[in-house]
C-alpha cells in the first residue's frame, strides 16, 4: 500500500492510500466518520488500482465537520488528482450509501457501484429497532472515528433522503449497482432489496453465512465477492 496526498477544492489535505494495478476502484469505508477500515492490500479488490481516501477530519486527512455534498466533491477532487476519467465505486456500510449519491451526482464518472451490507436510504423507525435490539450480537471490531464529522453527515444524511426528486432521481440512474447484503447483517436488507429494484440496473445479492463486518470476519469472501461485483457490474 503507498498512499498520497490531495488537496480538496478549498486546499484542505486529504489522505489517499493505492494498492495495486488495473481498471481504477475508489473505496468507500463507513461510519460516517470512520478512519478508512478498509485501506489494506490483503482485502483489496484483485486485478483493480484502488483509491482509499479518507475523509477530511477523519484520521490522516485535515479539515473537520462536513456535509454530504461536501464529502462528494472531496471524491472528485480526489479523481481529478489521480487523473481518473471513470472509475467503479465500491462502498460498505455508510460508504455504500456515499457511493450512490456520488452516481447521482457525477452518473458520468461511475462505471459502476458495489454497495456492501449499506444503510439504505431511509430512517425508519421498525430498521432502528432492530437494529439497536441485536447490535450488540454482532462481533465487535474497534474502529477509530469522529463523533463530529459523524454527527454532520449524518444530519446532512437527513437532509438528502427527505429531498422531494431523490427517488425520481434514482429511477433514472442508469449506473450500474450491485446491491449485496450479508446475510447475518443485523441490519434488515428490505431498503437495499428496494434499491436493487429501484435502479433500471440494479441487482440484489445475498453472501451467506457472514456478518456486516465481514471484511474482517471472513476477508477470504469479502475479496472474492468485491472483487467479482467490481470487475462484472450488473
Amino acid at each position: 500500500m503507498r498512499s498520497t496526498t490531495v488537496h480538496a477544492d478549498d486546499q484542505t489535505l486529504l489522505h489517499v492510500g493505492v494498492t495495486g494495478s488495473g481498471p481504477d476502484a475508489l473505496v468507500l469505508s463507513g461510519g460516517p466518520g470512520c478512519v478508512h477500515y478498509l485501506e489494506r492490500d490483503e482485502i483489496a479488490p484483485r486485478g483493480m488500482r484502488a483509491w482509499y481516501p479518507e475523509p477530511r477530519g477523519v484520521g490522516r486527512s485535515e479539515g473537520g465537520p462536513h456535509t454530504i455534498a461536501q464529502a462528494v466533491a472531496d471524491l472528485e477532487a480526489v479523481r481529478r488528482a489521480a487523473g481518473v476519467d471513470r472509475w467503479v465505486v465500491l462502498g460498505h456500510s455508510w460508504g455504500a450509501d456515499l457511493a450512490v449519491r456520488y452516481a447521482l451526482d457525477h452518473p458520468s464518472r461511475v462505471r459502476s457501484v458495489v454497495s456492501v451490507a449499506a444503510h439504505g436510504l431511509h430512517k425508519d423507525r421498525s430498521w432502528s429497532e432492530v437494529y439497536e435490539s441485536l447490535k450488540d450480537t454482532q462481533p465487535r471490531i474497534d474502529i477509530d472515528w469522529e463523533p463530529s464529522v459523524h454527527r454532520a453527515l449524518m444530519a446532512s444524511f437527513l437532509e438528502w433522503i427527505h429531498e422531494p426528486g431523490l427517488f425520481r432521481g434514482l429511477a433514472d440512474c442508469t449506473v450500474p449497482m450491485t446491491i449485496i447484503a450479508a446475510e447475518d447483517d443485523i441490519r434488515p436488507s428490505w431498503p437495499l432489496r428496494q434499491l436493487a429494484a429501484l435502479v433500471p440496473r440494479g441487482a440484489f445479492v445475498e453472501v451467506p453465512g457472514v456478518p456486516h463486518d465481514l471484511w474482517s470476519t471472513h476477508p477470504q469472501v469479502w475479496v472474492d465477492v468485491v472483487s467479482s461485483a467490481c470487475r462484472n457490474p450488473v
